[in-house]
């Protein structure tokens, strides 16, 4: 005989486990665009216009279009299941903002670095920072219009990146495929979080 369970059998519902995630990568790849476009609720955005006194110190070649920038953090979140929820940093792009880096990343489980194929260099600060201090991270090459498309092993080489580190290509407009390159990014920090710490040489 099959028995029923009752509602009051049933374990209380849990709490869903709340992750913080960092968007990050060089000016003008489309980090704010990127949690724009995947966030739930409306998204915190703190950006100020571009200004002639900055011209000198940001460097416009290929976003000669952009007409502001992200001078502290964008902050969105998104319901990835009942149990997972991921709240999105985007941080500032340009170099004299990097200071608030740390701070961001402070309890972050890792990152998700947009990269640029037509401005490749300014993704290596990124993939610096958080190679150094051990932050999971996934590369996400932001298919922009008229860009260059190159596989992702390509990509990989060029940023000399180790094997296990995802590199995926995506639209940051778009909300599934920005929604697939954060998935990506939590597989690989919750598998290498299950390793066990290799032994001190």
């Amino acid at each position: 005989m099959v028995s029923v369970r009752s509602d009051s059998d049933a374990p209380p519902p849990s709490d869903p486990i709340a992750l913080k995630i960092l968007v990050a990568g060089g000016f003008g790849v489309g980090k704010t665009t990127m949690v724009g476009a995947v966030s739930e609720i409306k998204t915190l955005r703190t950006e100020e216009l571009l200004t002639e006194a900055g011209r000198p110190v940001d460097d416009l070649h290929g976003v000669e279009q952009k007409r502001s920038t992200t001078v502290a953090m964008d902050f969105g979140r998104i319901t990835l299941s009942e149990r997972l929820v991921l709240y999105l940093f985007g941080t500032p792009g340009q170099e004299r903002f990097w200071f608030l880096w740390d701070e961001l990343a402070r309890g972050a489980l890792g990152a998700v670095v947009l990269a640029d194929t037509r401005r490749l260099t300014d993704s290596f600060a990124a993939v610096d920072y958080f190679e150094h201090r051990r932050l999971p991270f996934a590369v996400a090459v932001n298919c922009f219009e008229g860009a260059e498309r190159h596989p992702p092993e390509t990509v990989r080489q060029a940023l000399d990146l180790d094997a296990d580190v995802p590199v995926v290509l995506c639209d940051a407009r778009q909300r599934s495929s920005a929604r697939n390159a954060l998935v990506a990014l939590v597989e690989h920090a919750l598998s290498r979080s299950a390793r066990p710490d290799p032994a001190p040489r």
